[in-house]
């Protein structure tokens, strides 16, 4: 008995172990450091850093705001992720991501990373 609760209980958990979702808030004006390592990384714990991968960003508020990607400090790319959609951001490497709130509200947000081998097609919109 107590080797069929340990098998289903390790069914049902390991395959959540491959995906990271967080849910974060931030204030009007925040910015904040999603993934990445060393100082200033105040985000999600992205599993496959170092390696290319998916960030799944999905908009929860009712104001857009910015999804910034960086490299070593270089700003490679900024995409605006409007209320109440997702948006599939392909993570290369070295890519550090940062969510960037609009000045007049704050933002609420869901952020999954899945590999890039392990890619499902996911809906623009809610």
């Amino acid at each position: 008995m107590k080797k069929l609760l340990l098998l289903l209980t390790l069914v049902i958990f390991v395959p959540l172990a491959g995906l990271a979702q967080d849910t974060f808030e931030l204030s009007p004006s925040q910015s904040m450091l999603m993934t990445g390592k060393g100082p200033g990384q105040d985000g999600a714990i992205n599993p496959y850093y170092g390696e290319p991968c998916y960030a799944i960003v999905s908009n929860n508020g009712n104001t857009p705001f910015s999804v910034r990607i960086q490299q070593d400090g270089e700003i490679i790319k900024t995409i605006e992720v409007k209320q109440k959609t997702k948006k599939e951001i392909k993570l290369l490497k070295k890519d550090e991501l940062y969510i960037d709130a609009s000045k007049q509200a704050k933002a609420s947000l869901t952020l999954n990373f899945i590999p890039l081998g392990a890619k499902k097609k996911t809906p623009n919109k809610f």
